[in-house]
């Protein structure tokens, strides 16, 4: 696959964030998962420190992706409809143990009338979930219209029980889309519009693609398409360009489109000490109102028009997005106003995994209390630094050999050694400390070189030009990289 070449990732200087590293590690981890496209954001406190994107919008033409493209968020239009119901229930317009059927009278005393806008919300109602033919999703007909949603509910669209589990379901929320049209006399996209996107300066997110956007948006694409049958089964590069859908009266479901940027900005809006909701009602929210927990799956929860879930230690709340050739995820932690997110234009786009593993990043280098980072050597008050100068960073380097790949790297006032082939960054990670001229990782049980110093060994300008781990020596990931090359061809000679 060939990309272009990266977008330079636009970063505020923080003493505690290492930004170079952040969007560094994103880049690799979208390189290894050979996606076309990433893009990504950081936000902490008020404030976007990190907005970058990688790759290309569409394999076809080559374009460079930038951090002002959009891309289809789908689900995480949810976060949106949800939000602007909890506005209208707070105004007194709505109530959320109110029945759908009031406000969409075609489905007036049908079983799908009865379900309420929480049950809605939190998809406890026991609607289908997307209609007996959803192959729209793979764009084999268009996303229904109105008439086609209000047909899906009321014929079989009552498939549990009320209360009786969660299951999750688009057309729900696409009721919950006619019933904000119901309650405010216009179209839901003018009403989130003009009640959420504008106040909040959200420029670059709207309800809908439409034609006038398109040209600002990225291609979806499929998965590798397999070897052709009868060679081994392997991987190709072959990805099927997506085209682009408009979705109906799903928009409320799944229509949104923005940028990474804008995603982390709407995410701190529902953090602690914004005004955009009454902090009892962005409570309510946030709250886990069912959990998944079945056998061989990660454990979930769900709020209202939220997921929650625990990263690193940190309670943190967001959305995942779906959509033909797209997956996006957000994740906040509310309580210190941190969010990311990580946007990829393929449909096997790790968002999710590279969304968590940035989230783990970030939170480790962030001091818990918001006042100092202690890290090896002392204590680095925050705000005592400048820039992104560290004394640490005289230790750091990604370096290679045979066997893989290590990252020194600084997090706040902490180094650390980390795999970035590793989803999840912590996995096998260790904290080390300055011991002279060596770095000294932590004792603990373990099958590898546990508790011997890793020798740095440095040019002539005190650069760090390799690591000793084990006794076995990794060099700078690019002067490895090209003495490989190099020998592979005098090997092919």
């Amino acid at each position: 696959m060939t990309v272009g070449a990266p977008e330079r990732a636009r970063a505020r200087s923080t003493p505690d964030l290492n930004t170079s590293y952040l969007a560094d590690w994103v880049t690799t981890r979208a390189a290894l998962a050979r996606v076309p496209g990433v893009q990504y954001a950081v936000l902490v406190g008020d404030e976007v420190v990190l907005d970058g994107a990688w790759g290309v919008t569409d394999l076809t033409s080559g374009t460079p992706l930038r951090p002002d493209h959009l891309f289809r968020v789908a689900s995480h239009s949810k976060t949106f409809t949800a939000t602007a119901v909890a506005r209208l229930v707070e105004r007194g317009q709505m109530r959320l143990d109110d029945r759908l059927g009031t406000f969409v009278p075609e489905i007036g005393r049908a079983p799908v009338g009865e379900v309420t806008v929480r049950e809605a919300l939190g998809h406890t109602g026991g609607v289908r979930r997307d209609g007996r033919d959803a192959d729209f999703w793979q764009l084999g007909a268009p996303f229904p219209d109105r008439a086609r949603l209000l047909d899906e509910v009321l014929s079989g669209g009552d498939v549990l029980g009320r209360g009786e589990a969660f299951k999750y379901s688009n057309l729900a929320y696409g009721l919950l889309g006619l019933a904000i049209e119901a309650v405010t006399g216009v179209s839901y996209a003018e009403h989130v519009s003009t009640d959420l996107l504008e106040p909040l300066g959200l420029a670059d997110t709207y309800p809908e693609l439409d034609e006038g956007l398109e040209r600002r948006a990225v291609v979806g694409h499929s998965a590798p398409t397999l070897a052709e049958p009868g060679l081994p089964v392997r991987f190709a590069d072959g990805r099927l360009p997506v085209a682009a859908v408009t979705t109906g009266a799903l928009a409320a479901a799944t229509g949104f489109c923005s940028t990474a940027r804008d995603l982390v900005r709407w995410a701190a809006a529902h953090g602690e000490g914004s005004d955009l909701l009454e902090p009892q009602t962005r409570r309510l929210l946030q709250r886990a109102e069912s959990v998944v927990d079945r056998p061989g799956a990660p454990r979930r929860e769900y709020g209202l028009g939220f997921e929650v879930r625990e990263i690193g230690g940190r309670r943190v709340v967001g959305h995942s997005g779906g959509f033909p050739g797209q997956i996006t995820r957000t994740w906040c932690d509310p309580a210190r106003r941190v969010a990311v997110a990580v946007l990829t234009n393929a449909v096997d786009g790790p968002a999710d995994q590279i969304a968590s593993g940035l989230f783990s990043l970030v939170s480790r280098s962030l001091p818990d209390d918001g006042g100092t980072a202690a890290g090896a050597g002392g204590t680095v008050t925050q705000g005592s630094l400048s820039g992104d100068t560290h004394p640490l960073d005289r230790w750091t380097g990604r370096f290679a050999n045979l066997w893989g790949m290590v990252d020194v790297v600084r997090l706040g006032g902490r180094l650390w050694s980390i795999d970035p082939r590793q989803a999840d960054p912590f996995v096998g990670a260790e904290e080390l400390t300055v011991d002279g001229a060596a770095l000294r990782p932590e004792v603990h049980d373990g099958f590898g070189p546990v508790g011997e110093p890793i020798e740095v060994l440095r040019d002539a300008a005190d650069e760090p030009v390799a690591v000793v781990v084990g006794g076995m020596t990794s060099w700078r990931a690019a002067d490895y990289e090209r003495e490989r090359r190099a020998q592979a061809g005098q090997l092919s000679r």
